[in-house]
């Protein structure tokens, strides 16, 4: 028995350890943005239509310093009446601070992407709808959103663009 040990993982960020557990904590959460639009006010409270809502959702992630990320949920959230006007406009960034210790760089990006925004989605929820409700318009509860089916969507893409390429 040898006591040389294993090659080294080339996937393995500085600092790994395969014997430790990948741990991932919260250094901070904040609001980076927030705007709310009621370009119709106050006509726009004296009709009864229900409006067409439209949502869009991003992510963003950078790293910080060494194992240390922000990543930013944005959501941009747009009601028209049937005509096509605008009854309100709600946009926000919602930010964390991340932490993440032994995860292998290959599954890096999909802790940023999937798992820290799934932490940041309550808070951003609650921003939302209390910016519509004190908008005076019904509270928007934005559905809970799949952020691994967005993951694996984007990176499926990325990949037929990358053998389109090739």
């Amino acid at each position: 028995m040898s006591d040389t040990p294993a090659s080294p993982n080339p996937n393995a960020p500085e600092g790994f350890d395969p014997n430790a557990a990948p741990t991932m904590n919260v250094l901070a959460q904040y609001l980076k943005d927030l705007s709310f639009e009621n370009p119709r006010a106050p006509a726009v409270y004296q009709s009864n239509s229900t409006p067409k809502i439209d949502v869009n959702v991003d992510v963003q992630g950078r790293g910080l310093n060494q194992n240390q990320y922000e990543i930013e949920l944005s959501v941009a959230a747009r009601a028209n009446r049937e005509n096509g006007d605008a009854m309100f406009v709600v946009e926000a960034t919602y930010a964390g601070v991340f932490e993440i210790i032994n995860v292998p760089r290959d599954q890096l990006e999909m802790v940023m992407m999937v798992e820290c925004p799934r932490l940041l989605f309550p808070f951003m929820r609650q921003i939302i709808a209390d910016s519509t409700r004190n908008g005076n318009f019904p509270p928007l509860m934005l559905e809970p959103i799949d952020f691994m089916g967005i993951y694996l969507a984007n990176a499926q893409r990325r990949d037929q663009q990358a053998a389109g390429q090739a």
